[in-house]
């Protein structure tokens, strides 16, 4: 048993999010209030939470509300935990070396022991450490390219729930937006146990991403390559994808061969012809699953496909879910059918 409660920064800056940061910190500072709640609670708080900045009293997050920060960071010799909160990257990009002080903090806690933690793309500020080199990370999806270009020498892998690595599992990230229920649920089975996990969970209606986070995302092909012969294929895809031998109208468009077709395609958008119909196809049934209550075999057929069998085992392949139990997720649900203004 530890002899003092666990020790959580939170860290606030301005490129983070309000909605993660404050859920994260209200979720472990509920115990207190989740006393006699559940067998497996605690009778005293297992975490203390502060909220740490670069700078105090506030700083004004990117959601443009002021977040009180307890303690700058000079001011925080121990810690156990650090979590970096959702960013929002301007212009789609990180700029290296905006929060120095933060930085160095964060790197000589995580020497001293600390565990770091991101939660979606938080993991930005804390890759500027280089603790995460070579170690194996997850991200929000829309990220992904972005944090390539930033971060070359750090694998990361957006599909990913929730990855913990680092020689003493001190290294812990999270991807798509709200797989910071996964965090927190993962930090409370860690160091209080997983019947606590279950009860917090239960009490809030967290969810864990059994499915993981494929199901979320949106396939967008790459665009930012120089070969005008493929962007033009690439147009004409967008809604062109579900007509037959799609591969055979491509090369007749481009006036490439099948080889140099092959070659060029998947050099510029990271996947061979074939596979990015799929791709494009497979969302367009998202779409169409989550808007109307077309049977699945049409929709299928609206995509391209003569074979609902061999739909439903790509679509599955591709997404991690059935058609029918992605519907079942994403549709709009019936009680918001009764409501007004709505359709």
């Amino acid at each position: 048993m530890r002899d003092r409660p666990i020790h959580v920064s939170l860290v606030a800056f301005p490129d983070a999010v309000v909605s993660t940061l404050t859920g994260i910190y209200d979720v472990l500072n509920s115990f207190g209030m989740l006393k006699g709640f559940h067998a497996s609670i605690p009778p005293e708080p297992p975490f203390t939470i502060e909220i740490v900045g670069q700078e105090a009293p506030e700083v004004m997050l990117a959601s443009g509300i002021p977040v009180r920060v307890h303690k700058r960071c000079d001011e925080v010799d121990r810690t156990d935990i650090i979590i970096a909160p959702s960013v929002i990257l301007e212009d789609g990009c990180w700029r290296h070396g905006r929060y120095p002080e933060l930085t160095a903090w964060i790197d000589s806690m995580h020497r001293q022991g600390a565990l770091l933690c991101s939660a979606c793309s938080g993991v930005f500020l804390l890759a500027e450490t280089g603790a995460f080199d070579g170690r194996e990370v997850t991200v929000h999806w829309g990220y992904d390219a972005a944090f390539r270009q930033a971060y070359p020498r750090i694998p990361v892998f957006p599909e990913k729930v929730l990855l913990v690595s680092g020689d003493a599992n001190e290294l812990v990230s999270s991807g798509a937006a709200m797989t910071w229920h996964d965090l927190v649920l993962y930090l409370i089975a860690r160091y209080v146990g997983n019947s606590a996990a279950q009860a917090v969970a239960r009490f809030f209606a967290l969810q864990w991403h059994h499915d993981g986070v494929t199901p979320y995302v949106v396939f967008k092909g790459r665009t930012d390559h120089r070969d005008a012969a493929i962007r033009e294929v690439q147009d004409w895809l967008a809604t062109k994808f579900s007509v037959a031998s799609p591969v055979e109208e491509m090369m007749r468009r481009s006036g490439l061969a099948e080889r140099t077709l092959t070659r060029r395609f998947k050099a510029a958008t990271g996947l061979s012809p074939l596979a990015y119909v799929q791709r494009l196809r497979i969302e367009s049934a998202k779409r169409l699953l989550e808007d109307n209550k077309l049977p699945i075999d049409e929709i299928a057929w609206r995509c391209g496909y003569e074979d609902p069998a061999f739909f439903r085992r790509l679509f599955k392949r591709t997404t991690g879910m059935a058609p029918g139990s992605f519907r079942k997720r994403f549709s709009i649900p019936e009680f918001t059918m009764a409501l007004p203004g709505t359709e």
